[in-house]
């Protein structure tokens, strides 16, 4: 089977989001890219997440024409391939609908970083991109989904690796990782940090994000050369 272990990767991945609560019946995806084969592997469009088994990963090349597979993939499989292309460090990608990441992207706004759980895992808030143009909406929509992510970060010179999400103004979030697996978890903390956000603001609408001291503090002691957290 080609890229069994990748297809068995993105296969957890998808789990992790029905497990963590992420998903509803087949809404979201996650996929994995191979760098060196140049291939990707993602969720195939539409199939409940209790039938699932790798083989009925989709692998497609790195402009979405499939390579292996009997099903179609995932219906947003032109805005992860783009996103491979354009943001060479990251290894997987995630989609879910979360609510509270989903209800920030809704209200086109960005995730603030009031305290140090955000700042262990994301250097900043989780920006949101720009509303799509009817132009854009009426074109190759999941391919400009894409590109408003890219631009957004291009704008903010955001390191994808230190912001490893974003939210797609009306839409949903969009999380990314090293790996399936990192992707995963940084789509649970997003959706962790999104709903503490929301709580901070219900309680005081004026509340501060988080120095830059106490930001540099906590993510760096996670990432780095210098990071200090875990074992080595």
């Amino acid at each position: 089977m080609l890229l069994k272990h990748l297809r068995e990767e993105v296969l957890e991945a998808n789990l992790e989001l029905v497990k963590s609560g992420l998903v509803l019946y087949t809404f979201g995806n996650a996929s994995g890219v191979d760098r060196e084969q140049g291939l990707v592997v993602i969720k195939p469009s539409g199939v409940d997440y209790d039938d699932l088994k790798p083989e009925q990963m989709v692998v497609t090349d790195l402009a979405g024409k499939i390579v292996d597979g009997t099903l179609r993939p995932s219906s947003d499989l032109d805005t992860h391939t783009l996103l491979y292309r354009e943001f060479l460090e990251i290894g997987a990608v995630v989609h879910t609908h979360s609510e509270f990441a989903t209800s920030f992207a809704q209200a086109g706004l960005s995730i603030p970083a009031f305290g140090t759980t955000h700042a262990d895992y994301f250097y900043g808030p989780v920006p949101v991109t720009d509303v799509l143009t009817d132009e854009a909406i009426g074109k190759r929509y999941v391919h400009e989904t894409g590109l408003a992510i890219v631009a957004r970060f291009r704008e903010l010179k955001l390191d994808p690796l230190a912001v490893p999400a974003c939210l797609v103004n009306g839409h949903a979030p969009f999380a990314w990782g090293r790996t399936p697996h990192d992707a995963a978890h940084n789509a649970v903390v997003l959706e962790a940090v999104a709903r503490m956000a929301y709580r901070t603001l219900t309680l005081r609408a004026s509340a501060d994000e988080v120095s830059q001291a106490l930001l540099d503090r906590h993510y760096f002691r996670k990432h780095g050369k210098d990071a200090t957290y875990g074992q080595k």
